[in-house]
């Protein structure tokens, strides 16, 4: 039997944070796999909503961007980039929002704009897109990132999209109606805010994987939850569900 890359896990563990009949606003990339494999696996009722105005999108292969006409061809509904955010998103009709980055933060706020100084930086990344507002008022928010000391630092280069601020209060100070990201799913593990400092913390492992590694990987000093939990390793169904989509 082949070796299960890291990526698989990670994908997986992401899929199956999405149960059925949730509304779910999908970035491109790592989440929009995840959720397409949810919606293959045990959530087929699961309506995908992306930000170019597709509700209830079922791609029969990953699509490569929001403009993907895969993603309008078929859906449910196609409306406007104004109606998806004013009158589904910003009008809490959203469930999850799930999303990726390029830097991740110890309070859960994602970059994805600059890395380096904005004005000169060293590498000028997609942007925010839809981001920030799927991650003020989305009910939660799911992040997938592969877990790095480049990727997972004590301050985000440039704020993209506010998690937590800088500490447990800012969502509510700054008028942010969604919960924040509740769930962050990496290729070690993963990790959840604690409810009272909002600071992320280690509370799965993936198989094989250690804490020491996570350690490691993370730019900031880590917390680890009491007892961490080892998570279930992909099964044969799910892999090949994987599999599929990605040779579709």
């Amino acid at each position: 039997m082949p070796e299960i890359s890291a990526d698989d896990v990670m994908i997986v563990n992401a899929a199956r944070c999405l149960s059925n009949d949730l509304a779910c606003f999908v970035g491109i990339g790592l989440p929009s796999t995840a959720a397409n494999l949810a919606r293959r696996l045990h959530a087929p009722d699961c309506v995908l909503i992306y930000e170019s105005g597709c509700i209830g999108s079922k791609p029969t292969r990953l699509p490569l961007s929001i403009g993907d006409g895969e993603l309008a061809e078929t859906s449910d509904a196609v409306v406007s980039v104004p109606e998806i955010f004013a009158y589904w998103l910003q009008a809490g009709r959203i469930d999850v929002g799930f999303l990726g980055a390029a830097q991740l933060d110890r309070f859960g706020n994602i970059n994805s704009t600059v890395i380096g100084d904005y004005a000169h930086p060293t590498t000028r990344l997609p942007g925010a897109g839809g981001a920030p507002e799927i991650a003020a008022s989305a009910g939660e928010v799911i992040v997938i990132i592969r877990q790095t000391p480049r990727s997972f630092v004590e301050r985000c280069d440039f704020v993209t999209s506010v998690g937590f601020g800088r500490h447990a209060g800012d969502r509510e100070r700054l008028g942010l109606r969604g919960a924040g990201p509740q769930i962050v799913i990496t290729d070690l593990g993963i990790l959840r805010p604690d409810p009272v400092t909002c600071e992320l913390v280690l509370t799965d492992l993936h198989p094989g994987r250690t804490a020491e590694q996570a350690r490691e990987a993370t730019g900031w000093p880590l917390a680890l939850a009491e007892g961490i939990a080892v998570t279930a390793p992909p099964t044969d169904e799910e892999l090949a569900a994987l599999a599929a989509l990605k040779a579709a």
